[in-house]
């Protein structure tokens, strides 16, 4: 699909999104599970949704897999430091920050709402740090930027 971040592509195994990768679609299928996410980041884009009710089953460890769900507890238009999860998860920030940048499915796993202590921090996805202020600002976030 086509985004205000770019094109982005949904792939779906077993019934479950697995990853979500900045690149051109190469085919549509039909699946109930596609078509739902579809609709659900159409509507997230438009300012209409503000979490998510898919099935996810990101293909990573078991820390990434708790990482993740604190990912998802982050509130739409809140931020946290690399730090404060790192407190929470009880590991260091860099395993925070190596943990952020191997999500397999950003946007619908929120690794844009995770900030360093003094500034933006890095952004794995297409686009780098601009894609995750455009991210930030359509969440109502962008005054944490300045």
């Amino acid at each position: 699909m086509e985004t205000p971040v770019g094109p982005l592509t949904i792939v779906v195994e077993n019934d479950a999104v697995v990853a979500l990768e900045w690149v051109k679609p190469q085919r549509r299928d039909d699946h109930p599970v596609l078509d739902a996410a579809l609709e659900q980041l159409s509507d997230y884009f438009a300012g209409h949704r503000q979490d998510f009710d898919l099935p996810l089953a990101p293909q990573t460890s078991d820390f990434q897999k708790i990482f993740g769900q604190a990912l998802c507890a982050i509130p739409y238009g809140e931020t946290r430091t690399y730090g404060d999860l790192a407190k929470l998860l009880n590991r260091p920030a860099q395993a925070i920050g190596q943990a952020c940048g191997a999500n397999p499915i950003a946007i619908l796993i929120p690794r844009h709402r995770v900030l360093g202590a003094n500034g933006l921090g890095g952004y794995s996805g297409a686009g780098g740090v601009e894609t995750k202020i455009k991210l930030l600002q359509l969440e109502g976030a962008g005054s944490l930027l300045l």
